[in-house]
């Protein structure tokens, strides 16, 4: 049998650009990738802080005396401790069309009160098929 061994292969100098040892810059792709995970955390708590937990959450929504021209429709509101709410409340017909609206505001209960609970008869264009408070904010 004869003796075969692999001769390194050589390029001719200057053809190719330079060569690079493999094992001289292994740390940046790492710290590149540490920095790209950072700069995810910090947009996500960003975001979360931003667009996470409203502070004006409405919870219950109960839809009741249904009639050709009106609804009533109670609902209760999270807030910040001591706040009053302002509310939009509206109904739709079974097209989907927007046939009542209303803006209720809702006192502040107490120092101590996180939870408001409004109610209040709308009248409506149309015999109304779903309600619903699409939001709340802050008193005015």
């Amino acid at each position: 049998m004869t003796d075969v061994r692999a001769t390194p292969v050589e390029f001719p100098p200057g053809r190719y650009g330079r060569r690079r040892d493999p094992k001289r810059r292994r740390w940046v792709p790492v710290v590149a990738g540490l920095l790209i995970i950072a700069a995810g955390l910090a947009v996500t708590v960003k975001l979360y802080r931003q667009y996470g937990v409203p502070p004006y959450q409405v919870g219950a929504v109960a839809v009741t005396d249904v009639t050709a021209t009106s609804v009533k429709i109670s609902f209760e509101v999270r807030v910040p401790e001591g706040q009053g709410a302002r509310c939009t409340v509206r109904t739709r017909n079974r097209a989907g069309v927007e046939v009542g609206r209303a803006v209720v505001d809702l006192p502040a209960a107490g120092p101590q009160a996180r939870t408001l609970f409004g109610s209040v008869v709308l009248t409506a264009t149309d015999q109304p098929f779903y309600s619903d408070v699409p939001g709340c904010g802050p008193a005015r």
